[in-house]
């Protein structure tokens, strides 16, 4: 049985599909307050959040011939904005860093991490257990909530967020590892 939720995405989408500007405001309008919050964990800078979302969304808009309504439209839309965050970072990252050498051992500076490739993040990823690597990937990459991820999973909420937990813990750990990401400075 469809919902109504079901059938109202169903019509935004073909409305975009149509290049329909009503609908795309709606679909904008509709997610930008979910897609801020998830661009916010990556950047506290205000305009570098709406030119990711804006991207993002140009992005969606490019693609949304392409979904195909096998999982939930945020879900898809918040891995195409992840994909703009990825971009938006490994651009910034082209920028000349300067390493200090004899400063290496000081902590690490509070944006490190927008040094770093989005596709190194990524890579840390695969060394994580399996199973906790799938629950990272569906709740901060695809955007599905403990329920959803319990459910498509056959695990506990409880499970579920352990394994986010034991995900953050784990990339803390890699990242701190890692040699080049202690030596980098802003």
């Amino acid at each position: 049985m469809t919902s109504k939720k079901e059938l109202w995405e169903k019509e935004l989408v073909e409305a975009c599909v149509m290049n329909d500007r009503l609908g795309q405001e709606k679909l904008y309008r509709h997610f930008f307050p979910n897609m801020l919050a998830f661009v916010r964990r990556y950047t506290d800078d205000h305009e570098q959040a709406l030119e990711i979302i804006n991207n993002g969304f140009l992005r969606v808009f490019k693609k949304i011939h392409l979904f195909e309504f096998k999982g939930s439209l945020e879900g898809w839309i918040r891995k195409l904005i992840f994909h703009s965050i990825a971009d938006y970072f490994k651009n910034q990252s082209k920028s000349i860093h300067f390493l200090v050498f004899e400063d290496y051992e000081q902590p690490l500076k509070e944006h490190t991490i927008e040094n770093f490739y989005a596709e190194d993040l990524l890579k840390m990823v695969t060394f994580l257990p399996n199973a906790t690597q799938e629950v990272f990937r569906l709740y901060a990459i695809e955007g599905y909530a403990h329920a959803e991820i319990a459910a498509a999973l056959n695990i506990s909420v409880g499970t579920s967020k352990w394994h986010l937990s034991e995900a953050r813990k784990k990339l803390k750990e890699l990242l701190y590892q890692h040699k080049e990401f202690k030596h980098y400075v802003r």
